[in-house]
């Protein structure tokens, strides 16, 4: 009898489950034979829990501080990280190859393993073990896990091999004894995101659009997710990367595919909507931080974490006691000036904006989402409620030992007030798919397909939760480029700027030096920050980022990851992306 065995390209891993529910903490014996799995009911639900390992979470780059613990968008003009040996640099940097990158295992590997294992299950799992209604809901399920899989290789790599069912409807599964089985062809990228749309209307109407139970069932993948991910892939589809032609049915298929969503969910008595207690200056730094069971505009988050880790990763270096906090992740200007001020504009365009006094009368999600100088925080209790100190050269919170700021800025998202010095660890969760993307995606789809006057609804409610004035009276044009700007604000650090920036293909035309004479937002090669004097009566000054001031981003190598190039040797039907061969 074969044992189970984790592959993908020849490569073993493992992974840390951070498990909730009940669901997900049933886990299966990997010395088990695949008749002892599945002709068993706990095993076959544990073997499906595992799968669940296997999505992405943007929290796990903070389990490894030495290389990755800062946040993807470290990769991006929203953040640099400030540890120099962090791997985000080097892709900052264009600086590795396709037999060095650290990162292509991580997005690679691991989905091809999730693939696998889905269809492992697919292919043993026994509707005579499970009952006619869970088996119908677990194999729902498995196959909604694999097209999420392929979704993940698809944006970071472009064309995928789409590894489903065979020509007789039997799930694949590749063995390491015929790695040689792995030698096909990708699928171009616009017709596998079809196909992940697809696989998604399989199963959208098989899964409960939420769950009954969700205390149990909590971190399930649901019809509701199955409406979300066919909302994401027919957006990157229709986006200039994968749709060269700009064929108006893409954004025509998007639109409707974001109004399926919303109109699905609209029906549903538990329905997911933007996270609002009503205060506009705290709703949305709150839906990062409150316990993600209980949030309701989060559809799919990966299995909670409870830790301090995130708070030592992220917050002002300054902050001490038992724990120490390293403040690696440090937003840039460009991303600081995407922020509006309160009357609805771009910060060049309000006379009203001082430069002096920068963080006053500005969209409520700056204060929200970054620390910056003179930012109030701290545990009141134990005496650390203080103001944010980042001046040059000796305030608090500029340098120490193992952390600091290169741009003046830390990241405030996620991060919970809690002590430094008698440390408490909050519960984490990373956000998969919550109700705020879905609405952009509409705004987006629905302007492209039709014109603003149609689209203004979706990205309006985003920016009515923290008061911002409705937009209005814009050409399409000119809503195209708020849209970008209030998906770059809203959706920032959840793993979304790294291929936002890529699929609107923003880079084009534009280089290092024919882009400084535009405002900081508007620059995407040249990374800025704000050196702070003078802390008791500050003077600000506006520069390029310390250490790492510019980006370097060849075209067309660097839309895409590389594939493994072993991988690609023992495969050679795959291809290797443009500009990566060796």
């Amino acid at each position: 009898m074969n044992k189970f065995v984790k592959y993908a390209s020849g490569a073993l891993i493992s992974l840390v489950l951070f498990s909730c529910s009940d669901f997900l903490e049933k886990e299966y014996d990997l010395s088990l034979s695949d008749e002892e799995v599945f002709s068993d009911e706990v095993n076959t639900r544990g073997f499906l829990a595992n799968i669940y390992n296997y999505m992405h979470n943007g929290f796990a780059p903070f389990n490894n501080g030495q290389f990755l613990g800062a946040t993807t968008d470290a990769m991006t003009d929203n953040a640099v990280s400030y540890w120099n040996v962090h791997y985000w640099h080097g892709v900052q940097t264009d600086s590795y190859d396709a037999s060095n990158h650290p990162l292509i295992g991580t997005y690679w590997t691991n989905n091809l393993i999730g693939i696998r294992k889905a269809n492992v299950f697919l292919k043993n799992a026994r509707e005579s073990v499970l009952g006619t209604a869970m088996y119908n809901r677990n194999m729902a399920e498995a196959r909604l896990l694999r097209a999420m899989f392929h979704f993940e290789i698809i944006r970071w790599f472009g064309a995928a091999p789409i590894i489903g069912d065979d020509k007789n409807g039997i799930p694949i599964v590749f063995e390491i004894s015929r790695a040689e089985e792995m030698n096909m062809e990708r699928t171009p990228p616009a017709e596998a995101l079809k196909w992940v749309a697809d696989q998604c209307d399989m199963v959208k109407n098989l899964l409960p659009f939420r769950y009954v139970n969700e205390d149990v069932d909590w971190g399930r993948v649901s019809g509701a997710v199955a409406y979300a991910l066919k909302s994401r892939a027919l957006l990157y589809r229709a986006s200039a990367l994968n749709n060269a032609g700009n064929n108006p049915a893409y954004w025509t298929e998007a639109a409707q595919a974001a109004r399926d969503f919303i109109n699905a969910n609209n029906t549903h008595g538990n329905f997911y909507r933007l996270y609002s207690t009503g205060n506009p200056n705290n709703d949305y730094y709150e839906c990062f931080t409150t316990t993600p069971m209980f949030n309701y505009e989060f559809i799919l988050c990966f299995q909670p974490w409870q830790t301090n880790t995130i708070e030592t990763s992220l917050a002002p270096c300054g902050f001490s006691g038992l724990i120490q906090s390293a403040g690696r992740t440090n937003p840039t200007q460009n991303l600081v000036d995407c922020y509006e001020t309160i009357n609805g504009l771009p910060i060049d365009k309000d006379p009203s904006y001082n430069q002096q006094n920068p963080y006053v009368n500005r969209d409520p999600r700056l204060e929200q989402s970054i620390f910056h100088h003179g930012s109030m925080w701290g545990d009141i209790e134990q005496e650390e409620y203080r103001a944010v100190d980042v001046s040059f050269p000796s305030g608090k919170d500029y340098k120490e030992l193992h952390g600091g700021t290169l741009t003046g800025y830390y990241l405030k998202k996620y991060v919970n007030n809690i002590s430094y010095k008698a440390p408490s660890s909050p519960i984490h969760g990373w956000p998969i798919f919550r109700y705020g993307e879905i609405l952009l995606n509409a705004a987006e789809a629905v302007n492209e397909a039709e014109g603003p006057d149609a689209a203004y609804q979706y990205i309006n409610q985003i920016r009515a939760r923290v008061g911002m004035p409705a937009y209005s009276g814009l050409s399409k044009e000119e809503l195209r480029e708020r849209i970008r700007n209030e998906r770059r604000i809203e959706l920032c650090f959840e793993d979304h700027r790294f291929f936002d920036e890529r699929r609107w293909k923003i880079f084009e035309g534009q280089t290092m030096t024919s882009e400084v004479t535009k405002p900081y937002y508007q620059q995407y090669y040249n990374l800025y920050g704000v050196l702070v004097t003078n802390p008791s009566s500050p003077v600000y000054e506006y520069k390029l980022a310390d250490t790492y001031p510019t980006r370097a981003f060849n075209i067309p190598k660097n839309y895409l990851f590389p594939l493994p190039e072993a991988d690609v040797k023992r495969a050679p039907k795959l291809l290797q992306n443009p500009g990566w061969e060796l």
